[in-house]
């Protein structure tokens, strides 16, 4: 699925507008998702929220995501995060503003302070090469007025690869993972991360932020997995 310079990643025909990554056929094609909890982001009867965040809400107060974890947007995550198709970052940091637009409109969200990302261990970073979702976060920050801070949080131990784990061991995997380095008294916060699975990063490092002072926690990410 690579793509020649000033075509669409997806169909590969010319751009109007290169840095766009993806004509507007392709973006309108692109898996619509379903009814969603404005909160968790798991399907729901409407666009309120679900039983399971009125009864026991998670640690943030919204989430936004581009679609459910399906192609085609998987299979580009998964090139920009194993294949190093580090080109695909802007177009896919598109993807997320757009998103991020209408549920402001929607939802009337507030335009966050800060954009905080997900940290990689940085033994993984460096057999990496690079961190996917600070590729993200740059243009993000640029779009919406927003400070990026690139090691806000650390992490203090890679411990095992989340997506091979349960529900459960993913909680105790992370407990105690993350540090926080900067000072988010009254802050809103928007938290980037590429995929949301279960939750359970996003909801530890939400719970250290909201003990540390933040105002208010978005979770922002291309792909929710439902």
């Amino acid at each position: 699925m690579l793509s020649m310079p000033g075509c669409c990643w997806l169909c590969h025909l010319p751009l109007h507008l290169a840095v766009q990554g993806m004509c507007s056929h392709c973006l309108r094609r692109l898996p619509p998702l379903p009814p969603c909890c404005p909160q968790c982001g798991l399907p729901a009867f409407s666009h309120q929220p679900c039983g399971r965040c009125l009864q026991k809400p998670p640690p943030w107060h919204a989430l936004v995501a581009v679609t459910a974890y399906q192609p085609p947007l998987s299979q580009l995550v998964s090139q920009l995060k194993f294949s190093g198709v580090t080109a695909l970052s802007v177009m896919l940091a598109r993807l997320i503003l757009l998103s991020w637009l209408q549920a402001r409109r929607d939802r009337q969200l507030q335009r966050p302070d800060m954009i905080l990302t997900v940290p990689l261990h940085h033994h993984r970073a460096w057999r990496r090469g690079f961190n996917q979702v600070a590729l993200l976060a740059k243009p993000l920050a640029r779009w919406t007025g927003s400070r990026y801070v690139p090691q806000a949080i650390c992490r203090q131990r890679a411990g095992s690869v989340q997506h091979q784990l349960t529900a459960r061991a993913r909680r105790k995997n992370l407990r105690g993972a993350f540090r926080l380095e900067i000072d988010v008294r009254g802050r809103h916060i928007a938290l980037l991360d590429d995929v949301v699975t279960t939750g359970s990063t996003a909801a530890e490092i939400s719970r250290l932020l909201l003990a540390a002072g933040a105002a208010s926690i978005q979770i922002w990410c291309l792909c929710r997995t439902l």
